[in-house]
């Protein structure tokens, strides 16, 4: 399979009239926030996902159209900045997209027909909303033939950079020389761009961040699959939920501050803090000791990112799957107790999952709502996902838009045709 960067590349001397993408969704297997922070994850892409059909137009006028969502957003690339759309609408990603492109390669990006379809779950944790960023990327990129430009090729030369920098399309960030601007208004980092461009078929991928660096790939045989249920509590990242969701990663921005005030240091990422000696944490741990959230929050990554994800990423290449189930128990204990960033019904689906028999499960994505994966024998997965559901409509009867989907790790984003 031919990596993103490449399908760019190889045809970006010249403008393209048409461009079609398909970009998955992921599973974060372990890694609860720790992108942000310098941290390590275990990902997934799924088998799911957007497909994103792009036309240029003779105009500078980007018209997007959502078979999955409501409304058609139109933007008007010579007068941008004139309008914005309501607080939590999709089109808020597609404005980010625009302006961070038409301003870090001015005069390059052309105007397009584009049509958004689906078939991942929206606002399930699944991470649709940066697919969405991802995809119209690659789209007006490739429709520009931007991949050719001296200002994305000093940049950019390996997709892991790729999916960076479009991470930080979303959260606003600069990369490099490529200046960043307020994003959507998450303070998330590139896990989730990363697992789209660069995930590997029947395997996860476990990665570093802040820069991006590859760790470990790990097959998942053909015994096993991922069941994923969504719990019907909407993970949003837009409007009040975004608040809930900034508390977690603006908390290591806090831990941060206080190092840095405290020693003098300006140590980039918190892996870099707990990496410069063999001090570093306990200091750190004196630091916040009087804060009500700020040490739930430390502990968490320390164990989530240094020892959690390495362990069970082993832990599956031996087939230890009782390891595996213990180490990801854990992990899911993290984010109740230390992010504190479950609800009810994904605590409930997590327990469930176990007492029915998965080797492994847990809660994954921004948190306050969105999906429970669990790893389960293939033979069994379609009766254990039945038996999953009744479980959790009988804890949970209000929650009537639940589901549950049978999955495998899929590729990374693909031009189609």
């Amino acid at each position: 399979m031919i990596d993103p960067l490449t399908a760019l590349t190889r045809e970006a001397r010249a403008a393209r009239a048409a461009a079609r993408w398909f970009v998955p969704g992921r599973i974060e297997v372990l890694g609860k926030h720790t992108d942000y922070a310098g941290g390590r994850s275990l990902l997934a892409a799924v088998d799911t996902g957007h497909t994103i059909t792009a036309a240029a137009r003779t105009d500078r006028v980007l018209r997007v159209r959502s078979e999955v969502a409501d409304g058609t957003v139109e933007i008007d690339l010579d007068r941008a900045g004139t309008h914005e759309e309501r607080a939590g609408h999709w089109g808020g990603y597609v404005r980010t997209v625009a302006q961070r492109l038409d301003a870090n390669f001015p005069g390059r990006l052309r105007g397009a027909e584009i049509t958004i379809a689906s078939t991942l779950p929206l606002a399930a944790g699944m991470s649709s909303s940066s697919a969405l960023v991802v995809g119209l990327a690659l789209a007006l990129i490739d429709l520009a033939g931007i991949a050719a430009d001296p200002a994305f090729t000093d940049e950019i030369t390996t997709p892991e950079q790729l999916g960076e920098y479009f991470g930080t399309i979303e959260n606003g960030q600069s990369f490099g020389a490529l200046t960043g601007d307020r994003g959507v208004g998450t303070f998330g980092g590139s896990e989730d761009h990363t697992a789209m461009l660069c995930g590997a078929p029947d395997a996860l991928v476990q990665y570093s961040f802040c820069p991006v660096r590859h760790e470990r790939t790990v097959a998942l045989g053909p015994e096993l699959a991922l069941v994923i249920a969504v719990s019907g509590v909407e993970a949003a990242k837009t409007g009040a939920a975004r608040d809930a969701y900034n508390r977690v990663s603006l908390a290591v921005t806090e831990i941060l501050r206080r190092w840095r005030e405290d020693t003098g240091r300006t140590d980039p990422t918190l892996a870099d803090v707990i990496a410069s000696g063999p001090a570093a944490v306990a200091r750190l741990r004196e630091l916040i000791a009087e804060d009500d959230y700020l040490p739930g929050r430390l502990e968490q990554f320390l164990a989530e990112s240094e020892r959690l994800v390495p362990a069970a990423a082993v832990a599956l290449e031996e087939g230890d799957l009782e390891e595996l189930g213990r180490l990801v128990d854990e992990s899911q204990v993290g984010a109740e107790h230390g992010l504190r960033n479950q609800v009810p019904e994904t605590i409930t689906l997590q327990r469930e999952a176990r007492a029915l028999g998965a080797h492994a499960a847990s809660a994954f994505g921004a948190g306050f709502g969105g999906s429970v994966w669990a790893l389960v024998p293939t033979a069994d997965a379609e009766d254990f996902g039945a038996r999953w559901l009744e479980a959790y409509r009988a804890a949970h009867p209000e929650r009537t838009g639940a589901s549950v989907a049978i999955t495998r790790p899929g590729g990374g984003a693909r031009r189609l045709g």
